[in-house]
């Protein structure tokens, strides 16, 4: 890159360390940027700023907030009995979105992953069997993602979480709405099979 001006390099660089980013979409989104006015430049920079500046996670659930405990957990509406165990707060966000779950949730920040060295201390597991102890949580739905690290986040909080006598859940899996069986991979029509219910 030595022919950019080095505030350009600088920039490029800096994009490519974001997730998904690459070389190209780093001197497009670099070349992007030129071209908008100052003061929207400006305001992108601030709001960079304000986010790591601001934003902390809950103490108790470990979504990220700028109130501490977050207005999820501050919620009296909320049905303390459940609690829905994600492994991100964009995960979280999703929940949130359906507008059908009202319960509480745990945030892990990350799934088991081995291979990047990821193992159950780099997540929240001790906070959530610290927060179970003594609670009114009555069942605990295990929300991870349907991939092998999700898969295996699920297996290990379940074997740990069994003994406490607490319900335990996992969201079902299958097709999505508007899918064509024909092209739903083996293992989704195995999960759709497995969560099937009653009609009636």
């Amino acid at each position: 890159m030595a022919y950019y001006p080095e505030p350009v390099a600088r920039l490029i660089e800096a994009l490519q360390r974001l997730p998904g980013i690459g070389p190209k979409t780093a001197q497009r989104l670099t070349f992007f940027l030129l071209k908008r006015p100052v003061a929207e430049v400006r305001e992108l920079s601030e709001a960079l700023v304000a986010v790591k500046d601001r934003i902390v996670y809950c103490g108790t659930c470990f979504n990220v907030t700028d109130q501490n405990p977050c207005r999820l957990c501050s919620d009296p509406a909320r049905d303390g009995r459940l609690l829905c165990v994600v492994e991100e707060p964009n995960d979280l966000m999703a929940m949130e979105r359906t507008g059908e779950y009202r319960g509480r949730y745990h945030v892990l920040l990350g799934a088991l992953s081995p291979l990047d060295g990821i193992g159950p201390d780099d997540l929240k597991v001790r906070e959530l069997l610290a927060r179970l102890e003594g609670s009114s949580i009555a069942e605990v739905i295990l929300a991870t993602n349907p991939n092998v690290e999700g898969e295996a986040t699920a297996l290990y909080l379940a074997k740990l979480l069994r003994p406490l006598g607490v319900r335990l859940t996992r969201i079902a899996r299958g097709l999505p709405v508007g899918g064509d069986l024909e092209y739903a991979d083996q293992v989704t029509l195995s999960k759709a099979l497995e969560g099937r219910r009653e009609i009636g």
